[in-house]
């Protein structure tokens, strides 16, 4: 009897314990949680530069041609309109689902054509397979960040930095799994990053959604969010020393695979924060409760669109309402502060695309080795994250504390990229660590600060089709800036070279132009276009002085108090 009555004892112990798994794993801090994870492995469209040489010489491409792949990269990789519309109608983990196909199918037919196991393809083929690849990040993006969005509104620049800085930091994590997966293949990184996304997008698609919460659940949010952060650049310190010691010594596979471990570890580290918030919730909810007990929970819920009268799409296009209230999509499409902030976002990410994109064939241009040049695409990814943490999160801060304006913010930062540009057009010697780092921090704290100024003035009724819409700016910048300025005045360097040589050019491949000349007009150029964007910016700045001097999330918590 006294077996039974321990096992009795033993299970009846055990509900308290499953509903609290439950309660974390079904709670919207485990939501931030798993969209970390999925952004921590979705940003491969900021490592071209590592497989770029690849592609270039396993299929006879000259510069402008891999440009113009570059430019299909960054077009699939910034027009989210269709993952904006499916997820107004389906719950997210549908978009995170499909994103997941398109990724694998992209990149491993890209993978599949550089090592020879199928006959090269014809250039609009490979043009597609590396937009399907890209676009499956605007998928995961809009399928991870925008519930996370809107569960926390009133935290919304913390969220955009946190989420958008992992998809920055994630050049530097594929980079250390590639090496403990694979050595120094590069060829079999464009495989990494076709399964690998994918297959952390599955496991994780069925756990992000939008979450109803009460009063109780929201008091710690800021200090959560700091917590988070500060995992992060533990994480971000952690791949920062690494990058610097792997750039100086040669590491062995079993080296390689303990990085790889500790990396995983402070990866998970968030976790800790998303439980103790949870046990502390339970405690709170507690102190009002004689039993604990949490309510039923689908494991699985199915997400309904929100009930809304049918309105014409077409109605009041030109009659928006105040800032900050819900937009009609065409509403915020034909606005003025629409316009504004897409050509800002053309100068701006369209020219630190370009450096991106091209930053292989910068450092080979200006003499340093290939593990240089994988050092640099590592240090832009790093402080690309640092730069999306930083955006969000001191915007954040200083629009709460003294009303600055986040279109000022944006404005401050496509000016100081200026600075990252020059560097590149004069070569200065070892000026690519540095234009590396100022370019990758820059490009990454623009997203934030795009996408909270997006749901700041238009709302976030139809926020998901709007952040996405507000994306295509940086593709039609890397067309005019990547493919149009930099690949053809590349090539036409090279073959001023190649002629003055008395040689002649027989392939893509040899079309290799070497110094400073290379990318010195195309990136004065550049340097001039992003001014621009920042002289149409501060118009942003002007138009939208007051509506940042008020209290911007007042209606959010109006209706949560009206709610409860």
């Amino acid at each position: 009897m006294g077996g039974v009555r321990f096992s009795i004892r033993t299970s009846r112990s055990s509900v308290p314990m499953r509903n609290f798994v439950l309660q974390v794993l079904l709670g919207r801090w485990f939501t931030v949680f798993a969209s970390l994870l999925i952004m921590s492995v979705s940003g491969a469209t900021y490592m071209l530069a590592l497989y770029s040489a690849d592609i270039k010489s396993s299929l006879d491409y000259d510069q402008t041609t891999l440009n113009l792949i570059g430019f299909f990269k960054d077009l699939g990789a910034n027009v989210g309109v269709f993952s904006g519309l499916i997820n107004e109608i389906t719950p997210p983990w549908v978009v995170l689902l499909i994103g997941g196909v398109m990724n694998f199918f992209g990149y491993f037919m890209i993978w599949l054509s550089v090592t020879h196991r199928i006959p090269k393809p014809k250039l609009p083929a490979m043009c597609l397979c590396i937009c399907l690849g890209a676009n499956s990040q605007t998928f995961a993006n809009t399928g991870a960040l925008i519930p996370s969005v809107k569960n926390f509104p009133q935290n919304r620049g913390n969220v955009l930095g946190l989420l958008k800085g992992y998809v920055g930091l994630s050049g530097a994590i594929l980079t250390q799994i590639y090496h403990a997966f694979y050595g120094d293949d590069s060829k079999d990184f464009i495989l990494l990053i076709a399964w690998l996304p994918t297959a952390v997008s599955f496991l994780l698609l069925r756990v992000v959604r939008v979450v109803e919460v009460d009063r109780i659940s929201i008091s710690n949010d800021l200090k959560n969010f700091y917590y988070m952060l500060y995992t992060s650049l533990v994480l971000a310190g952690f791949l920062m020393i690494l990058v610097i010691i792997q750039n100086e010594l040669i590491f062995t596979r079993i080296q390689y695979l303990g990085c790889a471990f500790i990396l995983l570890v402070l990866l998970f580290l968030p976790l800790v924060v998303v439980i103790r918030e949870e046990f502390l919730m339970r405690k709170r909810k507690s102190q009002d409760m004689d039993l604990i007990s949490v309510p039923p929970l689908d494991p699985f819920p199915v997400e309904l669109s929100s009930s809304r009268p049918p309105i014409s799409c077409f109605k009041n296009v030109f009659r928006p309402p105040e800032r900050g209230d819900d937009y009609t999509i065409l509403q915020a499409i034909f606005s003025v502060d629409m316009l504004i902030l897409f050509v800002a976002t053309i100068c701006g990410a369209g020219g630190a695309l370009t450096a991106m994109d091209n930053l292989g064939q910068i450092g080979s241009s200006l003499g340093y080795s290939a593990h240089s040049i994988s050092t640099f695409t590592s240090l832009m990814s790093i402080w690309g994250f640092l730069g999306r943490a930083f955006s969000g999160y001191a915007s954040e801060f200083l629009w709460t504390k003294y009303s600055f304006s986040r279109p000022l913010f944006f404005t401050l930062v496509l000016l100081f990229s200026c600075v990252g540009h020059l560097l590149i057009a004069f070569g200065v010697p070892t000026s690519l660590y540095f234009s590396s780092v100022i370019i990758g921090f820059c490009f990454g704290a623009q997203w934030p600060l795009i996408f909270a100024i997006v749901s700041e003035l238009f709302g976030l009724k139809y926020y998901a089709t709007l952040y996405s819409i507000s994306g295509i700016a940086s593709p039609v910048g890397s067309y005019i800036f990547n493919v149009k300025v930099a690949g053809f005045l590349y090539d036409q360097e090279a073959r001023k070279q190649m002629a003055a040589s008395g040689l002649a050019s027989v392939a893509g491949r040899d079309l290799a132009c070497k110094g400073v000349h290379c990318y010195r007009l195309a990136f004065l150029i550049i340097t001039a276009a992003t001014v621009l964007g920042c002289v149409v910016s501060f118009i942003l700045v002007l138009r939208t002085w007051e509506f940042y001097k008020g209290d911007i999330y007042k209606k959010f918590r109006e209706e949560r108090q009206e709610t409860e």
